[in-house]
This record gives structure tokens, sequence and C-alpha cells, in this order.
């Protein structure tokens, strides 16, 4: 895990798509705490071997370990993060939308614009410059860590976050808390995959779907709350 320390930010894309608009101040007031990687196989293997999760997700043969889990829904993702409180007594979670941007920008407050493609040369994406390029997950922190010390934030698997959906930021909270209206039979997902092209791995693009839908694209990272 690593302290995401309190700070403000400009939240979402003048340039990018309708839903990433409006561009909104975002004022984290706490400190939180965020994974440095995505979760991997072996960690969702043990919490399946505690018998905690249902789900042994599939790696399609890209191999496990290291690997990102993928094949988890938005209610797989919770009960994760269940387990991991339960067994910690800490109260972990996923994140919320604010808080996975903010840590994604790397301490970069302002949106960098449409046609910066940060992903490109440091992520795995299609067309990214890496071996694993449209074709397969990554090993967790095969790329360097951004600003903040994370891994992986574009690129390599969507993340699930707390989020219900809503097309769009008017009248989201501003706090950096989740936003839990809207739609929410569908959640957020963030960061983009090995799958789509630098343009989509930014840190303001967001993708939706049903909670119960699992894709071979699809994982997650737990946040926690500091006392």
């Amino acid at each position: 895990m690593v302290v995401v320390p309190a700070g403000t930010f400009q939240m979402g894309s003048g340039h990018g798509a309708v839903d990433e608009r409006p561009v909104h101040r975002v004022e984290l007031r706490r400190s939180f705490a965020l994974g440095r990687t995505e979760v991997t196989f072996a960690e969702w293997d043990a919490c399946v071997g505690a018998g905690a999760c249902q789900r042994r997700p599939r790696d399609f043969g890209w191999g496990r370990d290291a690997r990102p889990v993928i094949d988890v829904d938005w209610r797989d993702a919770r009960q994760y993060a269940g387990w991991l409180k339960s067994m910690t007594g800490k109260p972990y979670r996923l994140p919320s939308e604010a808080e996975w941007e903010y840590a994604a920008r790397g301490g970069v407050a302002e949106d960098p614009g449409w046609n910066a493609t940060p992903a490109l040369g440091i992520a795995n994406c299609d067309g990214c410059g890496s071996r694993w390029d449209n074709q397969s997950t990554a090993p967790v922190a095969s790329f360097g860590p951004n600003g903040l010390g994370f891994h992986d934030m574009l690129g390599n698997v969507w993340e699930w976050v707390a989020d219900c959906w809503s097309p769009g930021f008017e009248g989201a909270p501003a706090d950096g808390s989740a936003w839990l209206s809207g739609d929410c039979t569908r959640r957020v997902l963030r960061g983009g995959s090995f799958a789509v092209t630098p343009n989509v791995a930014r840190p303001s693009h967001r993708l939706e779907n049903l909670v119960s839908v699992r894709l071979i694209s699809a994982g997650f990272r737990v946040a926690r709350d500091l006392e």
C-alpha cells in the first residue's frame, strides 16, 4: 500500500469524452492508502484458499502468481476487500473514482490534455510499445511507478472502483467520496487495459459495466482508510 496525502485537484477532462465533464475541483481532506499494484492472482488465490472467495478466476493461459487477477466482477472485488478487512481488522475497500484518478495523476493536479498520451512507452496497451501490447496482461510492476509510487494505473487491466455510474460529473461529490447515486447496477472502471489505445489509457478516461459482468481485461486494486 502507498499512503496518498490529502490534496486538491481538477477531476475530469475538458478534452476527453462527454462523461469526463465538467472538470471540477475535488478536495481530498484526508490521506488514504491505495494498493501499489493491482491485486494479483497470488493474492486472490490466497482468499480462495481461505474459503472467503468462492471463485477461482481464469487466467486464459497467461499465468497467475504476479499477474493481475482478471475475470472478476465488481461484487468479486468487494468480496476480496471484505476478506482483507475481516483478516486484518483494517477498513479495506474499493477506492472511489476521485481517489483513483488523484492517484493515477501521480501528483499532477491539472488535466494533461486530450493529445497527451501519458501511457506511451510506460504501460501495457495497444500501441504503448511493450511486448505485451494487445496480447495479454503483464506481471504487475513491469513498468516504473508514477510520481506517487503506483504501478500500472494506466493500461494492463481496467480497475473497478466503488462509484455507481453517472454519464458525467454534474453534481459529483467534491470531497473525493464515492458517488453512490445514479445507476448502481453499473459501476465504474478506470485506467484502460492491454487492449486499448494510448488515448484511452489516460487518468480521466471512464468506462462503465454491469456489476455482474466479468471481463478478460478487468481487475482491481484496494484502498484503505487511515486512522
